[in-house]
């Protein structure tokens, strides 16, 4: 399909820039087949769901991925700012880095500040190699536990570039983007749905015969990146490593056979369901990862709802739910919210959407 049938106007002015609070007051547009849409709020949740539903949150939690440094070993050091991406082993990290002119293979970057060191004072990391679109592999002095140490004693959550464009993160961020459910280190963006709930949403689900599940799919900067092809099938997706228990799969199948609906919480959530998932609807445990890229016309196996923000113009996001939800319905969703002052994105408003018929 052509990547221009998922773009779409958003004034900046609905871009949230911090996070309602309490996290269950955000607004909520629930979506149903034939284009029905109806105003709540997060805290309404109960009373859209069936006693038997079961909700599957993920639990990553975000790492201070967010490094800031400087060259050293030449005769200038310039600074250097660095998003770590993915983990290849104990001791190297790929990475985001600018400006990336100012490195080349072999160099080291400095890592740390007065004031605030971890360990030995600071953290080096040698350049082992670069590629494209300021992406390189960086090779560090640390290994295992002591460089997740040193990157918490370094680091800060990494917010999103719409975010961190417009104001300076702060100590507020450390905690407003963390999900409830953070438990399993390891992701560079939270699974931003997530962070509507509270233990008191959580309680009323509960209350209402809802149950929950966790799953964990560590989220990659690649979520953030505009789709720049002009068709679908010409984007290679990002990859993230993901993992479903055995306990959590024979739950959600004994539901569903029980008449249950499977209700992701997040696009992430939905993602790692469907590449667990058989062809005969049957999850299965998993552990591995996933870059599985849902555009229209891909056959739903395991989720029946989606609880999920809104999403940016021409991103793999905003094709899953026009897949989940079909194109038409979710342009005309979104053409609804943003008349109507809904707030986008990672700290903005959410919507809860139905599947559409096959």
């Amino acid at each position: 399909m052509r990547t221009d049938l998922f773009d779409f106007e958003l004034p900046a002015e609905n871009i949230a820039l911090r996070p309602a609070s309490p996290r269950d007051s955000a607004r909520l547009l629930v979506v149903q087949p034939g284009d029905v849409l109806r105003d709540q709020f997060i805290a309404d949740l109960p009373k859209w769901l069936e006693p038997g539903d079961q909700l599957v949150v993920n639990d990553t939690k975000v790492i201070s991925a967010q490094l800031k440094g400087r060259r050293i070993g030449r005769e200038t050091e310039p600074k250097i700012e660095a998003t770590l991406i993915k983990r290849l082993d104990g001791s190297r990290w790929q990475a985001l880095v600018k400006p990336a002119k100012k490195l080349a293979p072999g160099d080291v970057v400095r890592f740390g500040n007065e004031g605030r060191v971890c360990l030995l004072g600071h953290l080096d990391a040698e350049v082992e190699a670069k590629g494209s679109d300021g992406e390189v592999t960086l090779s560090f002095s640390f290994h295992g536990p002591a460089l997740d140490q040193a990157i918490s004693d370094l680091g800060s959550p990494p917010l999103p570039p719409y975010i961190a464009s417009k104001r300076t993160p702060d100590d507020q961020d450390t905690a407003d983007y963390q999900t409830m459910f953070a438990v399993n280190e390891g992701a560079v963006a939270a699974p931003t749905a997530g962070l509507h709930f509270t233990p008191a949403l959580e309680t009323a689900l509960r209350g209402h015969g809802v149950g929950l599940h966790r799953l964990t799919l560590h989220v990659g900067a690649g979520t953030f990146l505009p789709v720049k092809v002009d068709e679908t099938s010409e984007h290679r997706m990002h990859a993230e490593w993901g993992c479903i228990s055995a306990q959590t799969a024979t739950a959600l199948n004994a539901a569903r056979a029980n008449g249950g609906r499977i209700v992701a919480v997040g696009t992430t959530s939905m993602r790692l369901l469907e590449s667990a998932t058989a062809d005969d609807g049957t999850i299965q445990p998993f552990s591995d990862e996933t870059s599985i890229f849902i555009t229209p016309g891909y056959r739903f196996r395991a989720v029946d709802i989606l609880l999920t923000n809104f999403h940016l113009p021409r991103s793999t996001l905003f094709m899953l739910v026009s897949a989940f939800s079909g194109l038409d319905s979710m342009k005309q969703a979104y053409a609804h919210a943003i008349a109507n002052g809904y707030r986008f994105y990672s700290y903005g408003d959410a919507c809860l959407l139905f599947r559409a018929p096959a």
